[in-house]
């Protein structure tokens, strides 16, 4: 970045998503001043197994930072940097050198993502203990949590990973400690992923049911058990190390981390809405859900009690807003689902010469082309967009369904496919997928509001937030008011908020929750289709 405002004091935001690295330099009022990307690796060895490298993933965010965000910024003025990142699980040996979670046992493979599905049966094992801690994540284990990972590890890996484990940390808290060298654990990640109870810390009943009494050895050093805030200072800052691949000062703060969807949360459900006449204006931030959506969706909700959500993870005390219970739904598989489906079809390259013929210079992608595509369908046809796909129907869990059924085995299907494959069936196709996720979004909802949420408005952010077409498909099925970030990149922003906090600056991170908004209502204009789908997979599905 060239010409920064000498008297300006910025803060760096990281955020490291499925598919790629990014960083923002932040200015303290929460303006964007710049923002670079970089792609990461995705090794897929087996069916539902995801991996990635915790090595190449520092390099990226060292290179961002050093080389193109802060380029022409006095290190001085950048007081404060923040992490967040998928719930993927790096594994390290004693000397914090990567240890791989594969047969194939390239040792650069040592993270296991977070939509990495292969412990599926660990996670039914678990599930079947009926622990008590299970009460904490919907009342059924989830093989996108960390402790059936392990479990499988240990079962199909025990000589080459598990024997040479030393450390196994969430991916945010591994960017804490390559930035500081701390081992202090992030309270998100380990509240929400790992089991962990911020008042009785870790509970050695849970492990030793489940098999992995080991990890209890030299008071839990192997997942952590020194714990901290979000947004608390981790460790003295910067390390002398990390300050050079950084590109910053040694001793800069650095903020204790958290989940990427939950520094979008954060980024987004504090906004300022005064006057814009939402039912959640003068009221708390318990009316507010954030829908942080891209490869997955999150739907977070927070409660000034705890509420005990089936099939919905939570409640968990101060894992995204201090004080506060975060319940969290979501679907395994959003924009990965709508890729598949629109990248599949027969009409997909037909589909890529049309956009390129129409949007040659702007960069637009296809989704593009197929929003703009429909709505002349929609003239054509003097027909609401929801009715144009009538006769099609998507029941979206093609990897699984997070919530608030929490059925990892649930497949997805399509019901009304003709012979036709033209771009006409294609657009309908997807029209069909966007339907079917935003359905699952109104379940989350109707799930979280028997339990005793009140929620009136969507807070949304994340890559999906930025196709109309998908925001407005979730207003008219929701019903509700939707809300889009003036500042595109919330979960940007909410990772600078954590190196903020951590400055100093500010003395909690709620502070910092005040983005602009511009405000996207739309009324439910027809009934859309019932799921009734629901009840044959149920019938057909569920053994």
């Amino acid at each position: 970045m060239d010409g920064a405002a000498p008297d300006e004091v910025y803060f760096v935001g990281v955020d490291v998503g499925t598919a790629g690295v990014r960083a923002a330099l932040v200015t303290r009022d929460g303006r964007l001043e710049s923002t670079c990307e970089e792609p990461i690796s995705i090794w897929e060895p087996l069916v539902d197994h995801y991996v990635q490298s915790s090595d190449e993933i520092w390099e990226k965010c060292c290179e961002l930072v050093k080389v193109r965000l802060t380029q022409g910024v006095d290190k001085s003025q950048v007081r404060g940097i923040g992490f967040d990142a998928t719930c993927s699980l790096v594994v390290l040996d004693r000397d914090f050198q990567p240890v791989p979670v594969n047969k194939n046992g390239q040792r650069q493979h040592n993270v296991v993502m977070w939509m990495d599905h292969r412990a599926q049966q660990q996670a039914t094992r678990i599930t079947s203990t009926g622990h008590r801690a299970l009460g904490r994540m919907g009342g059924v284990m989830s093989p996108e949590m960390q402790a059936p990972k392990l479990l499988w590890l240990k079962e199909n890996l025990r000589e080459s990973c598990w024997a040479e484990a030393g450390h196994f940390l969430d991916l945010p808290d591994f960017l804490s400690f390559k930035a500081t060298g701390s081992l202090t654990r992030s309270l998100c990640t380990l509240v929400c992923k790992w089991s962990y109870c911020p008042s009785g810390g870790w509970d050695r009943s849970f492990w030793t049911d489940i098999g992995l009494e080991d990890l209890l050895e030299d008071n839990y050093s192997k997942i952590g058990n020194q714990t901290s805030a979000p947004g608390l200072p981790v460790g003295g800052g910067l390390s002398l190390q990390a300050a050079a691949d950084l590109g910053l000062n040694p001793g800069t703060a650095v903020g204790a981390s958290l989940i990427d969807a939950h520094a979008g949360g954060l980024g987004v459900i504090g906004a300022d809405v005064k006057g814009l006449d939402l039912p959640c204006e003068d009221r708390p931030l318990t009316t507010r859900m954030a829908l942080i959506c891209g490869t997955s969706s999150c739907h977070m909700a927070i409660s000034a009690g705890p509420l005990f959500v089936p099939g919905v993870w939570g409640p968990y005390l101060s894992a995204m807003v201090p004080d506060l219970w975060l319940n969290e739904g979501g679907q395994s598989a959003t924009g990965r689902l709508m890729d598949h489906m629109v990248k599949g079809h027969a009409a997909f390259a037909q589909l890529q010469e049309l956009s390129h013929q129409r949007f040659p210079h702007t960069g637009e992608h296809v989704y593009s082309y197929l929003n703009a595509h429909l709505g002349s369908m929609t003239e054509a046809r003097a027909s609401p967009v929801d009715l144009l796909g009538s006769s099609l129907h998507v029941w979206p869990d093609f990897h699984g369904n997070r919530s608030p059924l929490a059925d990892p085995n649930l497949r997805g299907m399509v019901i009304g496919l003709s012979l036709s494959q033209t771009v006409d069936d294609l657009a309908l196709l997807y029209l069909a997928t966007l339907q079917a996720l935003a359905l699952g979004t109104r379940h989350i909802l109707e799930t979280m509001t028997k339990a005793g949420h009140d929620i009136t408005t969507l807070f949304l952010c994340g890559g999906l937030s930025k196709n109309p077409l998908f925001v407005q498909i979730h207003a008219n099925t929701t019903g509700l008011p939707l809300v889009l970030p003036h500042q595109t990149e919330a979960v940007l922003v909410g990772a600078a908020i954590l190196g903020a906090r951590a400055s100093q600056e500010y003395t909690t991170i709620q502070v910092q929750c005040e983005p602009q908004t511009t405000l996207y209502v739309y009324r439910l204009c027809c009934h859309l289709l019932e799921r009734k789908i629901v009840h044959s997979v149920y019938m057909n599905e569920k053994k």
